[in-house]
């Protein structure tokens, strides 16, 4: 039967995320990129989860003169476990929608960490 003629009017469920293909994290020559949106002036500096492709970020620190890129690249450091300078912002240093770069980081190690904050809770 062709799927367009369908007597079911529901549409199919999208499969549920799975960790190894995270739509935000990807394998790069020099390490992972990270996609992430910030939100910034937040309550607290926390993971939200994904928000379409990128992964949200809440960040205390105010947009002004770098301050929420300098609290991003640290956050990151912190959660992924390297060092300040292996976190390094390579787009969006005036924009809300930021791209990271983990250098020297593998993918697996990356879903690791932030597993816990992609999943849905249980």
């Amino acid at each position: 039967m062709n799927a367009c003629w369908s007597s079911d009017p529901t549409p199919p469920t999208p499969p549920p995320l799975e960790m190894s293909d995270p739509l935000c994290c990807r394998q790069a020559a020099g390490g992972v990129i990270i996609d992430i949106l910030v939100q910034p002036r937040a309550s607290r500096n926390e993971l939200v989860g994904l928000q379409g492709e990128e992964l949200k970020v809440r960040l205390t620190s105010p947009p002004v003169d770098g301050a929420a890129n300098r609290l991003c690249t640290d956050f990151f450091a912190r959660l992924l476990d390297v060092a300040r300078g292996d976190v390094q912002l390579l787009a969006g240093e005036k924009s809300r929608h930021k791209r990271l770069l983990i250098r020297g980081a593998q993918l697996p190690q990356v879903q690791q960490a932030l597993a816990p904050h992609l999943l849905p809770p249980s």
